[in-house]
């Protein structure tokens, strides 16, 4: 039987509200040093996802982080797929659409994330010597 995604995601996901700053969202990336996190709305459904690179852009244009809102700047091509996906299929799904970041849900519930690092972390543990 294929490895689930349940074995590999991190279980402990910090969501921001559709409604935090940027400024907000930019302590919580860099308190907990994550390179994601998901943007939920008032009733805990994913609205998208705020990425390093989506951060990246926003300081490009040199706008208010104390003003601009995570539901602004936040990426909507947001993947959500069940904890029994397959790491093999969850590979695939994120070459295939060219992203880094998948929120495992089930029930509308956010029950983690795995991110492509974790999935060559997987790999290696799994091929190396």
């Amino acid at each position: 039987m294929p490895q689930p995604l349940s074995d590999i995601m991190e279980e402990s996901v910090t969501l921001v509200d559709v409604d935090d700053t940027v400024e907000d969202v930019e302590c919580i990336l860099g308190a907990h040093q994550y390179s994601s996190v998901p943007v939920v709305d008032p009733e805990g459904h994913c609205f998208g996802i705020i990425t390093s690179n989506d951060i990246t852009k926003f300081h490009m244009l040199k706008q208010n982080a104390k003003q601009v809102r995570a539901w602004e700047i936040c990426s909507h091509l947001l993947i959500e797929v069940a904890p029994t996906l397959s790491i093999k299929d969850a590979t695939t799904l994120m070459t295939k659409n060219k992203i880094h970041h998948l929120v495992v849900t089930e029930d509308n519930t956010i029950k983690g994330i795995v991110s492509s690092l974790d999935l060559l972390e997987t790999y290696l543990s799994a091929n190396c010597c």
